[in-house]
């Protein structure tokens, strides 16, 4: 039985850098590009034609801006399109802005080929990704934050959903964590549906910045005693 291709939408304002994207990703079996834009605006005005898997976008355009974008796609398709923002500029404050949109990834243009269509094909199976070196610091900007009150954010998870939040915000793909958790990998994705809901949450990067935000996560700290001062 022949699964069907992976969508993508690539938008980028430069007309070079789409089009290489654009000849890179459809040489890829598995992949197909539905269309490109060039702007914020013409994305979503795509997103609502076509509804691609996935939409590779660039951070900074003209007019809607990436991060703007990305969050009325993801409210758009309610979290069903990924987006991955692909960017020149390492810089934290587009990394935070683009994850709290909920997008699903963030990888930079110095990225290698191979690395780009991993990147595409790990956020169409509903995994979250993040370039390593934008991960360290992410993290050490958690660490330097205050937390939110985790009893009364948290409070609404049973244990499992809190067990299958911790392992996400720990980096675990569905797989991994069914594994760990001895769970069938349908089952963590259904305790991942209702974790989303319950917090009104729309990707897997929203539940990593939550889990880090209300306490339930701490770099450099004992995150199973986290959990249970969260519960």
């Amino acid at each position: 039985m022949e699964t069907e291709d992976t969508t993508v939408l690539v938008v980028d304002d430069q007309a070079m850098i789409r089009a290489g994207l654009v000849a890179l990703l459809s040489n890829e079996p598995g992949l197909r590009v539905l269309a490109e834009a060039a702007d914020g605006d013409a994305a979503l005005a795509a997103v609502r034609r076509r509804r691609p898997d996935v939409v590779l976008m660039d951070v900074r355009m003209p007019g809607k801006d990436g991060i703007s974008a990305a969050a009325d796609i993801i409210a758009e398709t309610d979290g069903t399109t990924a987006v991955i923002m692909l960017t020149v500029h390492d810089l934290d404050e587009y990394v935070y802005a683009a994850l709290r949109a909920g997008a699903s990834g963030f990888l930079l243009k110095d990225a290698t080929p191979e690395d780009l269509v991993k990147a595409v094909r790990t956020v169409a199976a509903g995994e979250a990704l993040l370039a390593p070196r934008v991960t360290k610091r992410l993290l050490q900007r958690f660490a330097a934050l205050g937390v939110r009150d985790a009893r009364s954010e948290l409070g609404v998870l049973t244990e499992r959903e809190l067990d299958v939040l911790l392992e996400v915000a720990r980096g675990g793909s569905n797989a991994e964590i069914a594994r760990n958790l001895g769970l069938a990998e349908l089952t963590v994705k259904s305790h991942l549906y209702h974790v989303m809901q319950k917090l009104h949450l729309s990707s897997r990067t929203q539940l990593v910045i939550t889990a880090y935000e209300t306490g339930l996560v701490c770099p450099g700290q004992d995150n199973n005693n986290l959990r249970r001062a969260s519960a």
